[in-house]
């Protein structure tokens, strides 16, 4: 009797799984309806065709029109649709501006000039929020620049950077730090560079801490997928994430209680790959993970498509 009362609840809570499941997929189902919903509407609304069509009505419409109502307020979401379609292709081509900052403090250097850089970065086809470098110039009689303040991740090597392209002038006589014509090479400054070099690196980063988020989700849906067909006893990566502030390092966990140590570089190539279980280091298992590839979008393309 008991036995198969058992049974009967093992089969309630599977039917009810089986319920929770579906129904979660089907409210993934309708937030992706609802996203496209909005692209495809907002690809409408800038359309010349649309434009001109709400142009054309909202002239002809007089005051007790019926639809004059709804035409304004189409027409208005369509301006601001084109509003934001242009900032959104000025922060694309524009990735990196300049701008003048006051400082408020009466004791500042340079008498509260600072000048401002803002660089914008991509991720999944989205903005993120802008990375801001403040310059000023505290030497006395020169115009070299020194990073004021920053809003970097303190992983990205900003002060490297800074000593590379922005060097201190030379001290000359008495410690006076004085700008000269006759500076050597390395002490002259490179701003251009330095913007330039420093929106890489942000990028790289961004790219590299998206690409370890995708690899965790592709191994959970994976799993997910597979859990009503893999027996217990079978090894899958459990989990995969980023092992270092930097993301150049990714850790790797199987279900047997193996770790993995995955080194990549700047551009996601992968350098090395290490796993540790049981019986010691486990060659076998990181060959079976990175096989022949040897960058880490190919490794994400293989764990989506197996």
């Amino acid at each position: 009797m008991s036995s198969s009362r058992s049974r009967d609840e093992s089969l309630d809570l599977s039917i009810a799984d089986q319920l929770d499941d579906e129904i979660a997929s089907l409210r993934a189902q309708v937030e992706s309806l609802k996203k496209e919903l909005k692209i495809q509407t907002s690809t409408l609304m800038v359309s010349e065709p649309t434009r001109k069509l709400l142009q054309d009505r909202s002239k002809k419409r007089t005051v007790n029109s019926l639809d004059s109502g709804p035409v304004a307020e189409l027409l208005k979401k369509s301006d601001e649709q084109v509003a934001h379609q242009q900032q959104c292709l000025y922060r694309s081509c524009a990735s990196i501006t300049a701008l003048k900052i006051r400082d408020p403090d009466p004791n500042a250097v340079d008498g509260g000039n600072v000048l401002g850089l803002r660089f914008e970065v991509m991720s999944k086809a989205r903005f993120l929020r802008p990375y801001y470098v403040m310059l000023n110039r505290p030497y006395p009689n020169s115009r070299h620049l020194r990073v004021h303040r920053h809003t970097v991740p303190p992983c990205v090597p900003l002060a490297g950077l800074a000593a590379r392209h922005l060097p201190a002038p030379k001290p000359k006589g008495g410690g006076a730090n004085v700008d000269d014509d006759d500076d050597e090479p390395h002490q002259e400054q490179d701003l251009p560079r330095f913007a330039r070099a420093l929106r890489r690196e942000l990028v790289r980063y961004q790219n590299r801490i998206g690409i370890v988020g995708d690899l965790h989700k592709a191994v959970e849906m994976k799993n997910s997928q597979a859990s009503e067909v893999l027996d217990d006893d079978t090894i899958v990566i459990q989990n995969i994430s980023p092992a270092d502030a930097e993301a150049k390092q990714i850790s790797v966990e199987w279900s047997d209680g193996k770790a993995g140590r995955l080194i990549i570089d700047d551009d996601g190539k992968i350098v090395k790959m290490a796993v540790q279980g049981g019986q010691g280091q486990d060659r076998g298992a990181a060959r079976d993970l990175i096989g022949g590839y040897m960058h880490i979008e190919e490794l994400m393309g293989r764990l989506e498509g197996t």
